[in-house]
């Protein structure tokens, strides 16, 4: 396997698109042979279900989960610890994966060999096959079952929804929200928003359209705070003045204003 090169996160994962048709394998690609597109995964992203060698369960480590993501011509995976990314075709039914490269955190041990193990599987020309939202890899005696992470793990509605902020954008740059500080904001149905700006409570007008979210008429009390709360606080009222662009994926909610700053938020 080619070395794991370090890159940045913002450069191996990105949103996942429309879900393609059914399909199960390259007999149902109408190009045959090789190809990125008709009847393969590409434009969507999966969810593992289950492990299984020599027909017994493989677990994986507690509270981890494989991740694959198909573009046209790249894939993108993660197993719980590092993002990886790489050229990717399906070429008959073996998915050929080359130049896979990742980030290169250090994270627990097991972790660490889980990331080992799927990279490994990954550059060993698995086959594959597509049935509705399964996608099935196998290698050897070695099969991962996944589901496509739509039907797994749907979007949360923008509304009713309690979203908590967990990072601070700056670009392409990401950072934790300051110790001790907590933010939190609730869409309802009435074109209000209300919430914590980590220091207030506040709440403002809004206008929700597919992409966009305007802000409007922002009010919040008057506390002063010092320290991460009022370091939070300064970067949500930046953000929730004016119109911002949107993603929900899953249980995430990232909001991105002109400027390039924005928060990543969390269902809970």
């Amino acid at each position: 396997m080619k070395p794991i090169l370090a890159l940045p996160l913002s450069l191996l994962l990105a949103a996942g698109a429309a879900g393609c048709g059914k399909g199960s394998g390259a007999g149902d690609d109408p190009g045959a042979g090789k190809n990125t597109g008709a009847g393969t995964p590409v434009g969507r992203t999966f969810l593992s279900d289950s492990v299984t060698d020599k027909g017994e369960p493989r677990p994986l480590v507690a509270g981890s989960q494989i991740r694959l993501e198909f573009k046209r011509g790249w894939i993108g995976a993660h197993a719980g610890c590092n993002s990886f990314s790489g050229d990717a075709e399906f070429d008959g039914d073996r998915l050929v994966v080359t130049g896979l490269g990742g980030t290169e955190m250090a994270c627990e041990q097991n972790l660490m060999k889980q990331d080992e193990w799927l990279t490994g599987l990954l550059t060993d020309k698995p086959t594959w096959r597509l049935d509705g939202d399964t996608l099935i890899l196998t290698r050897g005696e070695t099969r991962i079952k996944l589901t496509d992470r739509r039907v797994a793990d749907p979007d949360r509605p923008v509304q009713d929804t309690r979203w908590v902020v967990e990072s601070i954008l700056d670009g392409n740059t990401a950072a934790s929200v300051p110790v001790g500080a907590t933010a939190h904001l609730t869409f309802g149905d009435d074109a209000k928003v209300r919430g914590d700006t980590g220091c207030n409570q506040f709440s403002a007008t809004v206008a929700v359209t597919k992409s966009t979210i305007a802000f409007s008429n922002l009010v919040a009390t008057k506390k002063a705070c010092a320290g991460g709360p009022g370091e939070l606080e300064k970067t949500v009222l930046e953000v929730l003045r004016g119109t911002v662009s949107y993603e929900i994926e899953a249980d995430q909610l990232t909001l991105t204003a002109k400027s390039g700053k924005g928060l990543e938020l969390k269902a809970k």
